[in-house]
Order: structure tokens, then sequence, then C-alpha cells
């Protein structure tokens, strides 16, 4: 593999008039596919990891508080039982292919993976009980499945935190690759695969169609180092890990297929960038065709039974954690009312599913009378579109602004959710005057109830533009899942803890 020292050497060969070599056929045959050192290493901790999980799970059903749900406690046939699961456990999660190194570490599908593989064993399990009088088997599956995985979810998690962290300082832990695209594509690859949420993708070096730039020229600090027809000398020069290609009128199918030829020999992963904004790759699948192959793309959903479990499971999480919360919920009402005498609430009308509109509840943050001096402060809005936001808002209390650096203010908001106005996630909830203004794009993001948190929460809140706050609010709207919602609530708790973006 190239090291830094010598990419930097290569790239200060081609700022000059050099030309690549002719590519010559040596071998058709392809060379073994690209596992970069730092996906064999991870592949390997998360492995363990999982395996460990499992291991202490399983156990747990021999603990003398679970012995009711257990016909014989601590015969050996239940110690036999429990390690048949642990290894089937782990087989289901190799067959469901759990801990492909395409995957680790980047998107939603590894975890989706986990959650299949695990139900599928235990709905296996649950059969073989029935069918077999099994009476141990209600143990693993009230207790061990459940707790199981989100033991296996949350060290995938923490792993991937890991991770990005040592992605963030570009240490060896990326995968490299060779963009192949016109300058206009090319700027766009290198700018959602260079960002720093980009998935521990780098791009190291460009292709582009003949004519379309010179050599020794840079798309946003990345080289070029030639045409489309030396994309396999281009990726070996790099130590590309994998060749990228976006599709364009000056790149026909005949170059795409000998691109992918070079890189198949040059032992590198090859993708095709499908642009589908802001499509979940769950909804897109590929249709044979006549000499051609189709991208089907499913349509968003906002009728379902997934939605009614949804809001079954709002309904039963806002109630625990309001009778959780309900003792620190009247400590801040008694403090908001003690640091400015007033009502401790704040009602303000927002605009839910379908474009009907409620009151939305909060602790109250600001001075009473805080909304008639919104128009002597117009000069200090710091947010872009609609939206209204002052960093260092004179408004806002003492009390305030420690409420909203840890989002306490929003905690009555669960009350919406009970009152079915809400659901623990989703879209930000909008004022009225901000949906008054909203293209047709933008409209799309009420077809779901708006959420206590969500994608634009974890992502940074206010610190996000107006535009990338609308895109992650359609981006949920059209791909949400149980599986996304879970996550996100995971990721809220860090967000909360950080402050980061609130105010």
């Amino acid at each position: 593999m190239t090291t830094l020292d010598e990419r930097s050497r290569a790239r200060h060969l081609l700022s000059g008039p050099v030309t690549l070599p002719v590519p010559r056929v040596r071998d058709v045959r392809p060379a073994a596919p690209a596992r970069t050192r730092w996906q064999v290493g991870y592949r390997r901790r998360v492995l363990a990891t999982d395996a460990v999980v499992v291991v202490a799970i399983t156990a747990i059903v021999h603990l003398p508080l679970l012995d009711s749900l257990r016909e014989a406690p601590g015969s050996g046939r239940s110690l036999l039982l429990s390690a048949c699961v642990a290894v089937l456990w782990l087989v289901a999660l190799l067959a469901g292919r759990a801990y492909d190194e395409r995957l680790l570490g980047r998107g939603r599908t590894e975890y989706r993976r986990l959650v299949d593989a695990t139900w599928r064993l235990f709905g296996l399990l649950a059969v073989a009980a029935f069918l077999g009088g099994v009476a141990e088997a209600r143990a693993y599956l009230v207790v061990v499945a459940p707790v199981g995985l989100l033991g296996l979810v949350t060290a995938r998690y923490a792993w991937r935190q890991w991770l990005h962290r040592l992605q963030l300082r570009r240490e060896g832990w990326t995968t490299k690759v060779l963009a192949v695209a016109s300058r206009a594509h090319a700027v766009l690859l290198i700018e959602r695969l260079n960002a720093p949420i980009g998935h521990g993708y780098e791009v190291v070096g460009v292709c582009v169609p003949a004519g379309d730039m010179a050599l020794g020229e840079e798309i946003n600090g990345v080289p070029v180092l030639g045409d489309v027809s030396l994309a396999g000398e281009a990726a070996a020069l790099v130590g590309a890990d994998a060749v990228v290609v976006s599709g364009s009128d000056e790149i026909t199918s005949e170059d795409v297929r000998r691109v992918g030829w070079d890189a198949e020999r040059a032992g590198a992963d090859f993708f095709l960038a499908a642009e589908l904004a802001d499509v979940a790759p769950r909804r897109a699948a590929v249709a044979p065709a006549p000499g051609m192959s189709l991208v089907h793309v499913a349509a968003p959903r906002f009728r379902s039974a997934k939605l009614v479990v949804k809001h079954v499971l709002d309904w039963c999480g806002a109630a625990l954690l309001t009778v959780l919360g309900a003792p620190v919920m009247m400590l801040v009402a008694l403090a908001v009312v003690l640091d400015d005498p007033g009502s401790p609430f704040y009602l303000q009308r927002r605009v839910g599913r379908d474009g009907r509109s409620f009151k939305m509840v909060k602790f109250r943050t600001m001075r009473q009378g805080a909304d008639g001096q919104v128009v002597t402060l117009t000069d200090s809005n710091e947010a872009a579109g609609p939206l209204f936001k002052i960093r260092n808002d004179p408004r806002v209390t003492r009390l305030g602004r420690i409420l909203r650096r840890f989002s306490i203010d929003e905690l009555p908001q669960l009350f919406n959710v009970l009152a079915g106005q809400m659901s623990l996630v989703g879209p930000r909830p909008p004022l009225e005057r901000e949906v008054l203004r909203y293209s047709s794009r933008m409209r799309r993001r009420l077809l779901v109830k708006p959420g206590l948190t969500g994608l634009w929460q974890v992502a940074g809140r206010s610190d996000l533009s107006w535009e990338e706050s609308v895109r992650l609010d359609v981006f949920y709207a059209e791909n949400w899942s149980l599986l996304d919602d879970a996550l996100i609530l995971m990721r809220t708790a860090r967000a909360v803890v950080s402050g980061r973006g609130a105010y």
C-alpha cells in the first residue's frame, strides 16, 4: 500500500508535465479484492466484541432471578442449550453478512443486518421450542433476544464512534478512492466523500474525460492523474482501495465497463455513484432489463402498519419517560418561576402532520413578553430562511440558557407525544410563519409527525444551515424506519450532553 510520503512524492511529480505510462495487459485474471489493513483489523475487533456480548448475554439466563422462566434451573440441558444458542447466534450473524468490510462503520445497513440475523434466529428458535416442547426457551425469547440485540447494537455504535474519531484525523483508517468523473461530478464526489461525515472515504486522485482538464491540475485539492483510459494505472499509482465512477455524457457505458475491468485487475473495489438524492439504500433495488440495469426506487409510504407500531411505541415511551421524569420536571418548573416570575410553561402554536396546527409546550426560557420583541431584534437574526435565531439572545434568562444547552426545556413536549400531536423522533416542529414560506419540497416534511428529537437534533441543531435542516427533515420523512428511530434516540443522548448547537 502506498504510504503518505510516497503519495506526496507522486503528487509532486504530477504537478509538472508528467505522462502516465500506457497500461499493458499483463494478466487478465483479477487480483484479490481490496481489503485495507484498517478494514481487516476493525472487522476482527467487532467480531471479538460481538462474541463477548453473545456469550455474556446467553449466560444471564442462568441467574437465579430468571429461574422461573426455566424448567430445570442449572441443569446440563440448560447449559447445553445456552452454548448452542451462542454458537448459532454468531453463525447467523456471519451468514447474514453482518461483518461485510464494506459496510462496517458505514450507514445503517450494518445495524439492519444485526437485527435481521438476530430475529431470524430467535424466530426459528421460537418455532422449534413450540414444536419440541422446550420450556427453557422462554428465557431466551423473553430476555436474551431483546437484551442481546441491544448489547450488539450498542457495541457496534461504540466501535463506530471510535473509528470515526480516527478517520477524522486521516491516520490511515480511511478507504482511499480514485474518482472517475467529469469535472462537475468530481467536485461533488470530493465534497461528499472527503467531508467529515463521509463514512471513512478519502478521494486521493481523479481521472477525467479527455480534454476536460489538464494533467497536474487539481480539483478541490485533489490531483488530476490522467484521462479515463488510465484509471487502472492511476489507481495503482496512488494506492487506491476503490474506484468510484460517476456517469456523465462524456463517460460512456463502454468507458465504465473498461474502468471496472481495470479496477478488478488492480484489486480495487469498483463502485458506481448513483446520484439518488436523499433516497435510503433500502428503497433502491436493481431490476434487470434488456442490455441494461434499472434502479427501482420504491415510493415512500406514509400510511402503513409500521406507522401504527411507531405510534404505539411513541405513546408507551412517552408515558414511561413522563413517569420517570416527573420529579425532574416539577423541580425545573419551580426553578423557572423563582428565576423569573410567571408561568413555568411556554405555549407556542406549531404545525404538525398534514398541516394541522397544535400548541407545543416547553419550559419557559425567556422573559415574559419576549415574543413582542421579535420585530426589534430582526436585524440581529443569525438564521437563514424563515428561521429566527440569535446565538446570544438577550431575551433568554440565566436559567433558560442552561435549560436550552441540555434540551431540558423540551421535556414537556412529552405531553404533546401523549396527545398524539408529536412523535419521539421526527422532523423539527415548524412555526406557522415558516410553513407559509415553504416550497413544495419543504412541505413534504409535514407528511409525518414532528418529533421531540430527530436528525436535525443529532446533526448539529441550531448550527445547521436552513437548507441542511430542511434536507434532513425531508430525508427522514421519506425514509424513516423503526431502527433509524432507535439509533437517533441513542445519538440524541450524546448530542444533549455535548450541548453542541444549542442556543
